[in-house]
């Protein structure tokens, strides 16, 4: 991991009461799919990886199961230690690649919006230990997603982004989420899990300008952006979404859920 990469992972804990508030909720039918493709039973035990605030953690604390999680940021933990009080939650504070845990403890690993943030040259390798004989690995991300249709204010922004040095990188309009590629292969050649399943969700929600740049204030990248181009774009976001007849911005989301059952060996 690179230290730039290493660097941005952490600026997220600056930022977490503001996560709490801005970050969508996945939707209840991915967490549904997760259940039937790991086989969870009542009271199996999970690990959540870089569980922020946690969002993914409370649908499965509801749905009866045992949670812990290894977090990054100590601001981040204690947003979710009050989140989620009451329920069969613990939090420990620690990057996963260095986190000691139990080998086999585990019926699912798993890890929503934190998996790509991980050392890929141990993520899978430990997942892999944590979990018991059968036991399952599971991960996904909600990205900004562009299916036919999509907002025309997100093509109309990026020449905001050309100014401050932020290119679009690759093709624009960026895949549909249907054609968006996933990580099976990349799971299947590690040799530690079978059986991958994907699962593909799109959902979208509106936002005010103050809504939409309080969102923004949660990536790592607009966290890390120069103080006077932050300002600049989150000027002219307010500016064209207030000219809109209706001032507000709709943004679609998209999430890759991949299920993997543990190899044996």
């Amino acid at each position: 991991m690179t230290e730039e990469r290493h660097a941005l992972r952490s600026t997220f804990d600056s930022t977490a009461a503001l996560y709490d508030a801005a970050r969508p909720e996945y939707p209840p039918r991915l967490f549904a799919d997760l259940i039937s493709l790991a086989s969870l039973q009542p009271a199996d035990r999970l690990l959540e990886i870089g569980c922020g605030t946690g969002k993914a953690s409370r649908p499965l604390l509801e749905a009866g199961f045992t949670v812990v999680c290894v977090e990054l940021g100590e601001a981040l933990a204690r947003q979710a230690r009050r989140n989620l009080a009451g329920f069969p939650f613990e939090v420990q504070v620690a990057p996963f690649e260095e986190w000691e845990g139990a080998r086999g403890a585990f019926d699912l690993v798993f890890a929503a919006t934190g998996w790509h943030w991980l050392d890929p040259a141990v993520r899978y390798r430990k997942a892999h230990e944590l979990l018991r004989p059968g036991g399952h690995l599971a991960f996904w991300s909600a990205l900004h997603a562009f299916p036919a249709g999509f907002d025309p204010f997100f093509a109309e922004i990026q020449d905001v982004y050309d100014e401050i040095g932020q290119h679009w990188e690759g093709d624009w309009p960026p895949p549909t989420p249907e054609l968006a590629p996933d990580d099976r292969k990349e799971v299947e050649r590690t040799g530690l899990f079978e059986d991958v399943q994907v699962r593909r969700y799109v959902w979208d929600r509106l936002y005010t300008a103050d809504e939409y740049v309080a969102l923004l204030e949660t990536f790592s990248g607009h966290i890390a952006m120069d103080a006077a181009n932050r300002d600049h774009l989150h000027a002219e976001i307010r500016r064209r979404v207030g000219e809109r007849d209706d001032p507000r911005v709709r943004r679609h989301w998209f999430a890759i859920l991949h299920v993997a059952r543990r190899a044996s060996g």
